[in-house]
């Protein structure tokens, strides 16, 4: 006992360890299982597949053992007759017969011996297959317990599928529920925001209807004041133009006076140049006459003027000094008597005076003789402003001298007049600045004045610049362009006035002002603009600006003139360069070439000086040196300028000469020449003194000539010669400088290189080039060789030994005569193998030969060389590729192919392909042309076969030079069995999403295999395609809007098959989509803007609560959008990217290559998974051109669609819709409609004539069905520019109604009076649209006053009774009612309707009819309504009716309680029961009725909760042949008990005495009722 719990626990243990093992070796054995399984599975399949195949074996053997039988039993036949045979014969003794008969047998015996081998054979192999079938057999009997094991664990697996199956559906089925309910959350969540931001929708709404009205209010108010400022503006304008026009106008004469009076003065100016002219050339004949010394005279002449002039300038000037210090006295003292009451002379300021002022200022004071200190002052420092050089002329003139001048001009010709009217006048007074006012601020106002006034400008042209904005385009840059581009006034004299003209253009989008800023502060003293402001100016035009340049310092300036304009400011740069000197050599190197010894040559340097100053030069050695500071006060020039004897308006007037005034005329540098021969030059001549020289050591051989040194002037230039006189034989080089006195012109350098020769001979080109030169090309030059000698040479002309083959100098030797020439043919032929040959003297990569040629000389040791230079290049033209394979081509379409011409050569060559067969085109210009070097041309080979046979040609090109080059071709011409009648289709101008339509035919003219009648199909020599019908199939490119009917089809011989091609384009779903999400796009960003800004408007306003809402509202808007984003492009912004494409499309051009496949046979001939064998051989191809055009007319309705969808629509209704179509064109249309069928649902209610540019015409069309059917037509609107096709497409749907109640009658039962029941039927649609329907009830139709007017049905006859209306309430409302009275079925839906019986007392006649009325029309069911009501719980229903179905008018008694019983036994029930009896000894059915007994159900409390019912009589009614059951029982609220009654004739029946019996039916309820039931019974016989 005690050793048991140990006993226990080590079997515990054990267990657990051998439930550990077993498990291990379940898995195990499992894995063994499976593994055995599957072989198994193998065996059994191996064996079942053994089994099948012997079986079959084993009865093709046996069939086969059963057909040797069947032979052997006809050979044993055979042979018995063929015995009987021979007997006959051999009786006959016909041993001919015997013979051949025996023969026969035996050939029989020898078939039935091989037939019985075989028969052999057959059995052993049967028995073999037998064993072998038996042997699997048995194998698969072993593995019969196995496969059914493993079928076993097949269903049970199978079962373990479903039930896993079936969770996994429970729980993909929570799963849905789940989604469904998370789904339903949103969309209420989704409902609750859309709800508020409606709200808040409409608040903005409100808020900004409201702001705006405020808003307008103060618009009106500030537009009435902008008008008002505007008109008086416009008046002031108008004014100010007025007075401009009448100064300009006034101005204009004036300018016209002066121009005839300058006209006058120039006249008189060149009558005296022309006779000062002669009076010097008369004085210079004068004096050469004599024999002296014109120049010097004309110079001393000239010096004692100066002189003059300069002593006469000195006195005038003592003079005016002492008059200005007399005025300035005067002035000082009338200034101190009355400085109010003095009056100044009628002229401008200093710097308001113009130059035409001036100078009638200056003329007419000396005229009039006033010489005051104001005037003369002035007008001296004018005019030394203008001409300081001029200042001594006029120091020279006396006023005596100048009136005498100025005597001869007339009052008359003096036409100058002031600018404005009355200036000049003695009562004029200027407007004298009070003293106080002159020292309150120094002139131009204090630092700070101006520091403001530079800002308050600088802001002022910030606020005028403004952004130019064209097109979407942003103009940057330049706003006007100058011309010139740089303003440069070169080589100026100081005290000359130059003008210049320059043109700004407008170069930006559209109109620009621009406006003078002014020029640098550095060139205001010397630089004047004149600009006019033009106003607005239009791009492209231009304006003029005169830039006047007065000269006060001989220094270079730059600066610019800054302008204003619209876009922002731009300036013109302006430069001012005095006169420089710009020294240049023609040349730095002189080479002489080669000379002889002794003999003598020179070449001429050129010094040019391109400036406008001059100076002293000096040519000598580059080792000498020379100080050209070292000049004598009388050296001079060898050529001088003098001085013409002019008059004095000619010193005065000058520089008012018209040609200075307007002095854009003529460039500077003619100017400058002219000042140049006006004006003397003051130089001194070089004295005889000794020049410091520094011996030279240089070569003796190149000198220098007689001009070495002297003076050059402003542009020109001095020829220098350079004299070569070789003495020693060699090479001799020189090296020369040329000094300037100017310090600013650098020394120049040259030098000059010769080669001294004693050879007598020589070749004037030591080169002879042949340029460029072709292999196998023969080239010749002549070569001149020249002799010195004073004897005749013998010349000896060799070539080099590489190039013997290839050069040849011709002839070899001869004879130059003294002081001659001689010539040489030279003869060059190069040959292919030229670069082997000439080695070193030819360059292979540069292709370049350089062949040096020797001329030797008799009794000379020393040969004269020469080379001949040239480049070799080829010939050859290559043509890739050489071959050419055109394939297979029709003889009804061409085959195009490019090869390549490359010309080798560095040289251009003609070429042409000659002897072109005519099947073959070369393009361009037929094959003929001009290739450059190393040129690669593109050649087109266009192949078109006249028959069908294989081609095998050459193309042969000719080069000019005749060489050959040869392209082989090869090619194969197909006669196809069908073709085309068109190959080509030009499709006329289409609409985007118009059609066009054309039409070809497929034609078969193979009708018979005659081919002397025509040519007949077949590919290359192959056999003839033979005489049947034959298919076709044209393969459509992929997305083309191309359309072919039919596709498919089959011709027979000598018919054709009409082909239709439709052309309807269409534009790319890809490009309508990128233009969807563009627009797209830009919205979500103008959203986001939006956005932002309402954000930060509202921001500083609202609290932190409103912030977080705001917040949550614009997130959801964004989630909003960003899912509207993503599935709305399919309807609207698809539709509007598709109308703004359609109305931009720019036009566009395809051509499109159809093939079309051949095969010979019937399409209808092959199966339905058989296709044809084509042949790609035969193959035909259909080329259209197709252009597209945007539309001219477009749908601008229905979001730019062109199918217009009606809808549903029920059959008799109609439905209209609206398409506004536009005319975009630019040109009035014409407008046509196509027919709609007359008897289709289709009409078009208001067709157009006539469509103008730009009007939109609003087309009403109607649908109305008459069946149910799906309709479909298009409308095409045809114009002369295309058609616009409308699709309209409607279902005629008929209005289908299902009803739930059964038959026609809703009877509604029995109800307590002044009680109510409802109860409910349904209608279903089952039509597609949504039906709208009416309820109504016939006591309440407005026609039953009218119908109560006549007789009561009860006094008609049953049949006759049409009165559906029964017993009604007796408060006037109707006893039934019926909600919902109207409404809308959707597709597919039901409708619920309650109907509700109230009657307000004792009936059993109440009743009514029910109308559903659809559509206001069609009534679609009529339902009679019936019930009863009872004052009590009880009712008894059955039998015969015993009185009318209508109220009667008589009074009903009231009865008191203790009499009641008596009056409710009165209460009648017939029950007729007909008893049919047949002749035959059938048995018949007894005749039945029933009663049905019921109670009430009620919501009022009674002490009785059941119905008693008890017939009395039953024995006496038994006896008469009724039987009733049940008699009695007992009937529940709500209840109907049904009492059957049947009867029998009882035997002492009398069928001609009906039978009747009377019982009492009791019903005990809330009261006691007694029904007095009278039985009446028949015998009816029966047919």
């Amino acid at each position: 006992m005690e050793s048991l719990p140990q006993d226990v626990a080590d079997l515990g243990y054990s267990r657990s360890v051998k439930g550990q093992n077993e498990n291990a070796e379940k898995m195990k054995k499992t894995v063994k299982d499976k593994i055995q399984n599957t072989q198994l599975q193998k065996s059994m399949g191996l064996l079942d597949k053994l089994h099948e195949e012997n079986d079959l074996f084993i009865q093709k053997t046996r069939e086969e053992l059963r057909i040797c039988r069947q032979r052997m039993g006809l050979l044993s036949k055979q042979q018995e007759s063929f015995a009987a045979e021979i007997t006959r014969e051999k009786e006959a003794n016909n041993m001919a017969a015997v013979g051949r008969l025996q023969a026969a047998s035996r050939c029989l015996n020898t078939e039935l011996e091989n037939e019985r081998d075989l028969q052999s054979k057959i059995t052993a192999i049967l028995k073999q297959s037998q064993n072998t079938m038996w042997h699997i057999e048995i194998e698969k009997g072993k593995f019969e317990d196995v496969q059914k094991r493993s079928q076993e664990e097949a269903e049970a697996r199978q079962k373990h599928l479903q039930a896993h199956a079936a969770q996994q559906l429970f729980r993909e089925k929570k799963a849905l529920e789940k989604a469904e309910k998370n789904q339903l959350l949103r969309a209420r969540k989704s409902l609750h925001v859309q709800r508020e931001l409606g709200m808040r929708h409409q608040r903005l709404v409100e808020d900004t209807q409201r702001n705006h009205k405020i808003a307008v209010k103060f618009l009106k108010a500030s537009l009435g004041r902008i008008r008002e400022k505007e008109k008086k503006e416009e008046l002031e304008s108008r004014e100010h133009m007025k007075r401009r026009m009448d100064a300009v106008l006034a101005l204009k004469s004036n300018i016209t006076a002066s121009r005839e009076t300058l006209k006058k003065f120039q006249a008189w100016g060149q009558a005296r140049t022309v006779l000062a002219k002669q009076k010097a050339c008369a004085e210079k004949e004068a004096i050469l006459s004599q024999g002296g010394d014109a120049f010097k005279h004309l110079f001393h002449q000239r010096k004692h003027q100066e002189l003059e002039a300069q002593r006469r300038a000195f006195e005038e000037e003592q003079k005016l000094r002492k008059q200005e210090i007399v005025s300035k006295i005067l002035k000082e003292e009338a200034e101190e008597e009355n400085r109010k009451k003095k009056q100044h002379l009628p002229t401008k300021t200093k710097d308001r005076w113009t130059l035409r002022d001036k100078t009638w200022n200056y003329i007419s004071d000396f005229c009039e003789e006033k010489t005051s200190a104001m005037t003369t002052n002035s007008l001296l420092e004018n005019e030394m402003a203008i001409c300081p050089k001029a200042s001594c002329l006029q120091a020279t003139t006396s006023n005596e001298s100048m009136q005498g001048i100025l005597g001869t001009v007339s009052a008359e010709e003096i036409l100058a007049e002031p600018e404005i009217p009355g200036l000049w006048t003695e009562d004029y007074k200027t407007y004298q600045v009070p003293k106080e006012d002159m020292d309150r601020k120094p002139v131009g106002g204090t630092k700070m004045d101006k520091d403001i006034l530079a800002r308050t400008m600088e802001r002022l042209r910030s606020g005028v610049v403004h952004k130019q904005v064209v097109s979407g385009r942003e103009f940057k840059g330049r706003p006007f362009n100058s011309k010139p581009e740089l303003i440069h006034f070169k080589d100026f004299d100081i005290g000359k006035v130059y003008k210049k003209k320059i043109t700004l253009i407008n170069a930006s989008y559209t109109i620009n002002y621009c406006k003078l800023v002014g020029v640098e502060e550095s060139l205001r003293d010397f630089i004047h603009i004149d600009f006019d402001p033009p106003g607005p100016m239009s791009a492209g035009m231009s304006c003029e600006v005169l830039v006047t340049f007065k000269p006060m310092v001989n220094k270079d300036l730059e600066g610019n003139v800054s302008f204003l304009a619209q876009t922002g400011e731009f300036s013109v740069p302006l430069k001012c360069s005095t006169k420089k000197c710009c020294l240049s050599l023609d040349r730095e190197l002189i080479d002489f070439g080669s000379y002889v010894v002794g003999e003598t040559t020179s070449q001429i340097i050129t010094l040019t000086n391109v400036g406008g100053l001059g100076t002293k030069f000096k040519f000598l050695l580059a080792s000498e040196s020379y100080d050209m500071n070292e000049s004598q006060s009388d050296m001079k020039l060898s050529s001088l300028f003098t001085y013409e004897d002019k008059s004095i308006y000619d010193k005065v007037i000058p520089s008012f000469s018209e040609q200075q005034i307007e002095g854009n005329d003529s460039s500077p540098v003619d100017n400058q020449s002219q000042k140049e021969s006006e004006k003397p030059y003051e130089e001194e001549s070089t004295t005889d003194s000794p020049v410091t020289v520094v011996p030279s050591e240089e070569h003796p051989e190149i000198t220098l000539g007689e001009v070495s040194d002297g003076e050059i002037g402003p542009f020109s230039s001095i020829k220098v010669p350079i004299i070569f006189t070789p003495v020693i034989p060699g090479e001799v080089q020189a090296k020369f400088k040329v000094m300037f006195k100017n310090s600013q012109c650098p020394t120049l350098y040259f030098r000059a290189t010769g080669i001294a020769m004693d050879v007598p001979v020589w070749v004037p080109k030591p080169t002879v080039d042949l340029k460029i030169c072709m292999y196998d090309r023969l080239y010749q030059d002549s070569i001149l060789v020249h002799t010195r000698s004073k004897a005749a040479l013998r010349l000896k002309f060799e070539v080099c030994k590489e190039l013997r083959g290839h050069i040849e100098l011709l002839p070899e030797t001869g004879y130059i005569q003294a002081l001659s020439s001689y010539s040489v043919q030279l003869k060059f032929l190069p040959r292919l193998s030229l670069a082997e040959d000439a080695g070193k003297y030819f360059d292979k990569d540069s292709r370049v030969l350089e062949a040096p040629m020797t001329i030797w000389v008799a009794d000379q040791t020393r040969p004269v060389g020469f080379i001949v230079q040239a480049v070799v290049t080829t010939s050859d033209l290559e043509i890739n590729p050489s071959q050419v394979h055109f394939g297979y081509c029709t003889i009804y379409e061409a085959i195009k192919t490019e090869i390549n011409l490359t010309n080798h050569s560095l040289l251009p060559q003609e070429f042409g392909f000659v002897g072109v067969p005519k099947f073959m085109d070369i393009q361009p210009n037929d094959g003929f042309g001009t290739i450059l070097p190393l040129e690669t041309l593109n050649l087109d080979l266009i192949f078109q076969p006249t028959k069908a046979k294989e081609y095998n040609f050459e193309l042969v090109c000719k080069s000019e030079i005749n060489r050959c080059f040869k392209v082989s071709c090869q090619a194969v011409g197909v006669h196809p069995p069908l073709e085309l009648s068109h190959y080509l289709i030009k499709f006329a101008a289409t609409a985007l999403y118009g059609t066009s339509v054309a039409s070809l035919y497929v034609i078969n003219s193979h009708t018979s295999m005659n081919k002397l009648t025509h040519a007949l199909p077949s590919i290359s020599s192959e056999d003839v395609t033979p005489v049947g019908p034959t298919s076709f199939e044209f393969l459509l490119p992929p997305n083309s809007p191309i359309t072919i009917s039919p596709t498919v089809g089959t011709v027979l011989p000598g018919k054709r098959c009409l082909v239709r091609v439709t052309f309807q384009p269409v534009l790319p779903h890809e490009v309508i989509l990128k233009e969807a999400l563009q627009n797209l796009k830009k919205k979500t960003e103008m959203f986001r803007k939006e956005s932002t800004q309402r954000k930060e408007h509202w921001k500083p306003s609202l609290p932190m609560g409103r912030t977080h809402k705001d917040r949550q509202a614009r997130t959801s808007i964004a989630r909003t959008l960003e899912m509207k984003r993503q599935d709305s492009l399919s309807s609207t912004e698809y539709q509007a990217a598709q109308a703004t494409l359609t109305r931009a499309f720019p036009g566009k051009f395809n051509k499109y290559v159809v093939p079309c496949v051949i095969a010979s046979g019937d399409i209808k001939d092959r199966k339905p998974s058989e296709p044809l064998s084509f042949s790609p051989y035969n193959t035909l191809y259909l080329e259209l051109w197709c252009p597209t055009v945007a539309p001219f007319i477009v749908v601008t309705s229905n979001k730019g669609k062109t199918v217009f969808n009606f809808g549903d629509i029920a059959v008799g209704h109609r439905s209209i819709k609206k398409v506004s179509i536009q005319n975009i064109s630019p040109e009035d249309l014409v407008v046509k409609f196509s027919v709609l069928n007359p008897n289709g649902p289709f009409v078009l209610m208001n067709p157009s004539r006539k469509l103008c540019s730009g009007e939109t015409h609003v087309l009403v069309l109607s649908f109305s069905p008459h069946e149910s059917v799906l309709a479909q037509e298009t409308l095409d609107v045809i114009t002369k520019r295309g058609t616009l096709t409308l699709t309209l497409i409607g279902t005629g749907v008929a209005s289908m109604i299902t009803c739930s109640i059964e038959g026609s009658v809703l009877n509604m039962g029995y109800v307590l009076a002044r009680e109510s029941i409802s109860t409910s039927f349904k209608l279903q649609n089952d039509s597609s649209l949504p039906i709208k329907f009416w309820v109504r009830l016939e006591s309440l139709s407005s026609t039953r006053a009218k119908d109560r007017q006549q007789l009561p049905n009860f006094l008609t006859s049953t049949k006759q009774r049409t009165e559906v209306v029964g017993t009604q309430n007796h408060n006037g409302q109707s006893v039934f009612s019926i909600t919902p009275v109207e409404g809308l079925m959707l597709p597919g839906k039901d409708q619920e309707f309650t109907v509700t019986f109230s009657p307000d007392h004792e009936s059993l006649y109440f009743s009514d009819q029910l109308q559903v009325v659809l559509f206001e029309k069609k009534i679609s069911h009529q339902i009679l309504l019936q019930g009863a009501a009872r004052e009590h719980m009880m009712f008894l229903e059955g039998g015969d009716p015993l009185d009318v179905p209508v109220e009667s008018l008589a009074v009903i008694p009231v009865f008191d309680p203790e009499h009641r019983e008596e009056a409710e036994e009165l209460k009648p029930v017939l029950v007729t029961l007909n008893y049919v009896q047949f002749d035959t000894d059938v048995s018949a059915v007894p005749a039945t009725r029933e009663l049905q007994v019921g109670c009430i159900r009620t919501t009022q409390p009674t002490q009785k909760k059941t119905v008693e019912f008890s017939l009395d009589s039953i024995p006496w009614l038994q006896h008469k042949g009724f039987s009733i059951e049940p008699s009695r029982g007992s009937v529940e609220r709500g209840q109907i008990k049904t009492i059957n009654i049947s009867w029998v004739p009882p035997a002492d029946f009398d069928p001609n005495h009906p039978l009747m019996v009377s019982a009492l039916l009791q019903l005990r309820g809330d009261i006691k009722e007694t029904y007095k039931v009278i039985f009446v019974a028949h015998v009816v016989a029966g047919s």
